[in-house]
């Protein structure tokens, strides 16, 4: 005889304790295979699929889309070996079985009622006599008055959950946590945009998707080489300002769950292309709601691109758990001082926000200031 295995909502790290159920990709009565994909769960911070770490029949499923599930609680059961598949049950996902009866509605013999007979109403002309009485009595009544239906609004709910609830509850911690400083300044970003061209052109990075984004994460690493204090954050329980010597770069992106900051483990030990596949990989990956539990967890410092929103300069609320986050604003043409000429230039705004405990002025203005210096001249960074 085979046995029935139970599978529990395993434990995905970072201390999430549940996950809502996306979509079952399996059935009651599906023969399954190690590494099967049985469905998407949607924890707090990302979509993950799970595989079957067993072969056999799914003879139960525990939940249905939508349900929260608690880490350790059954998710799904497989029979294995011979193990007979239940009987069909109610399916969460697919439905229950097919209904027999015709879809014209339920039997009276099931329901008690008996069938009422058909009436038609009116069908008998009032007689001569009675009409005329009607008609002269409604000559002498006043005509109402017009009646105008009101406006009906309409409200739609969303229950907040999963990735959507965890946002909420990041940014409002950081915005009352972390004693927020932005710093402001408008920088030439024509010599960025020559060089994106330029490396687009080479034979070498064909296939690398090459945008401004990616010169000014390249430029954020050179000020955090640069200013190594601005890579730290507050451990409030020790009361210790704890400063990595790595750089896990993270890049705020819009998905259709939310925003999500995946970020690039290591980053300043990557070169300019690696850091484009790398870049590349982070976002997609995102967006399509397959970035891991891993790349959504601990970053140390934070791009936001709202300038690929049309937006020239915001005020960025950190990630929690950082010591800043850099907004990249749109790059429009405007009139420019160059070279002791005015002129028109590409140019964008930079807006660093930083918590004020760790980071002073001075510190936040030089990573503000070297970011600037990078991008008006990147080709120099580069060789240097």
């Amino acid at each position: 005889m085979g046995e029935r295995y139970d599978f529990l909502l395993p434990d995905v790290g970072e201390g999430l304790t549940e996950a809502e159920l996306v979509v079952w990709h399996v059935g009651v009565g599906d023969r399954v295979e190690v590494n099967t994909i049985l469905c998407d769960i949607e924890t707090a911070k990302s979509v993950v699929e799970l595989p079957s770490p067993v072969a056999g029949t799914v003879v139960e499923l525990h939940a249905a889309p939508g349900d929260t599930v608690l880490v350790g609680m059954p998710l799904v059961s497989v029979g294995t070996a011979t193990t007979p598949a239940a009987a069909p049950a109610p399916d969460p996902v697919r439905g229950r079985e097919p209904d027999p009866r015709p879809a014209s509605g339920p039997d009276p013999a099931e329901t008690g009622a008996e069938e009422a007979p058909l009436v038609l109403v009116g069908t008998a002309p009032a007689p001569m006599a009675a009409r005329r009485r009607h008609l002269r009595a409604r000559s002498a009544m006043p005509e109402p008055e017009p009646t105008i239906s009101p406006v009906v609004a309409a409200e739609h709910r969303e229950p907040v959950r999963g990735v959507r609830k965890r946002i909420a509850q990041a940014m409002t911690s950081s915005a009352f946590t972390a004693p927020h400083v932005t710093e402001w300044l408008a920088v030439d970003m024509t010599r960025t945009l020559e060089l994106t061209a330029s490396l687009r052109m080479r034979r070498d990075w064909e296939g690398v998707r090459v945008t401004p984004l990616l010169l000014v994460a390249h430029a954020l690493l050179v000020a955090v080489r640069r200013n190594p204090d601005i890579n730290a954050w507050w451990d409030d329980p020790a009361q210790e300002i704890v400063r990595a010597d790595y750089v896990n770069l993270g890049i705020a992106t819009a998905t259709p769950r939310g925003l999500l900051v995946p970020n690039i483990k290591d980053a300043q030990r990557l070169g300019l292309r690696d850091l484009a596949v790398a870049l590349d990989d982070l976002i997609t990956r995102a967006r399509a709601g397959r970035a891991s539990i891993d790349a959504l967890s601990r970053g140390t410092i934070t791009i936001t691109n709202i300038g690929a929103l049309g937006v020239d300069a915001g005020t960025p609320i950190l990630n929690p758990g950082e010591a800043a986050i850099l907004a990249f604003g749109a790059i429009r043409e405007m009139p420019w001082v160059h070279e002791g000429r005015i002129v028109v230039r590409r140019v964008s705004q930079l807006a660093l926000s930083f918590d004020h405990r760790l980071v002073d002025g001075e510190l936040g203005s030089a990573v503000l200031c070297d970011v600037a210096r990078v991008l008006g001249d990147p080709t120099e960074a580069l060789l240097g």
